[in-house]
């Protein structure tokens, strides 16, 4: 493992990083055995207090086993981690994993038409005016970047229309793992954050609470930029 002394101004936390990038890079493989606590510290220059912390950080995410008496085992991450590992393993070695972006733009497509048919039957008290007043800022807004976050807070309300709690998290996960990359994105979502009529339409249907209605009007909102942007990856990924 290559792993280096750490920066002892957060000693877990570094421990933490370090553990996580070997694994999530395949360094570690999964069913091989970590360091005992010792050697870790020895490698690592910290002390083995920091080195417990940062073990259960990695237990309770789902990327280490730890079993008494028995050596640190690496679990496979893709079946035993939650959504808060998404942002991480959007870039990995510095560097834009296509196929992370791919699954968050299927999600997205998949999930937004069903979230709005909830929020649609659900309809709590004042989400109809939250909603219109998300859709005027994106109306009167010319940058890009910031019709995004317009665009974000409108997809917020409908979340919360939604009264999900799996679809909160999941959403919260996906909003965090997109919002870094809104400059770049912007000229990509253009197409949809410049259609405030679509949006509207979305709010509509909510307000009448129309099910279909509603979900059909996400799909015609989220459609378009979704399946630009997955025609975009597979072009990336087209060997040269």
């Amino acid at each position: 493992m290559a792993l280096q002394p750490v920066n002892r101004r957060s000693v877990p936390e570094d421990v933490f990083e370090q553990i996580v990038d070997e694994v999530l890079t395949g360094q570690i493989q999964p069913g091989e055995a970590l360091p005992s606590e010792r050697r870790l510290a020895e490698v690592l220059g910290v002390s083995r207090p920091a080195v417990r912390e940062a073990l259960k950080r990695l237990t309770a995410a789902g990327l280490v086993e730890v079993r008494q008496g028995d050596a640190t085992t690496v679990r496979d991450f893709r079946r035993h981690a939650g959504l808060d590992l998404l942002p991480r393993l959007l870039f990995r070695a510095g560097e834009l994993d296509v196929s992370v972006v791919r699954s968050i733009l299927e999600t997205r497509l998949h999930n937004g038409p069903k979230v709005a048919e909830l929020a649609a039957r659900r309809r709590p008290p004042g989400l109809s005016a939250l909603l219109d007043e998300a859709v005027q800022a994106l109306d009167s807004e010319d940058d890009p970047v910031q019709r995004q976050r317009h665009a974000l807070t409108f997809w917020d309300h409908i979340v919360d229309g939604a009264d999900s709690i799996a679809f909160r998290l999941m959403y919260n996960t996906l909003r965090a793992t997109y919002e870094p990359a809104l400059p770049a994105l912007a000229t990509m979502m253009a197409a949809e954050v410049g259609r405030p009529q679509a949006y509207r339409a979305l709010a509509e249907a909510v307000a009448a609470g129309a099910p279909e209605a509603a979900e059909q009007a996400a799909k015609e909102l989220l459609e378009p930029a979704t399946t630009a942007l997955l025609s975009a990856l597979d072009e990336l990924e087209e060997p040269r």
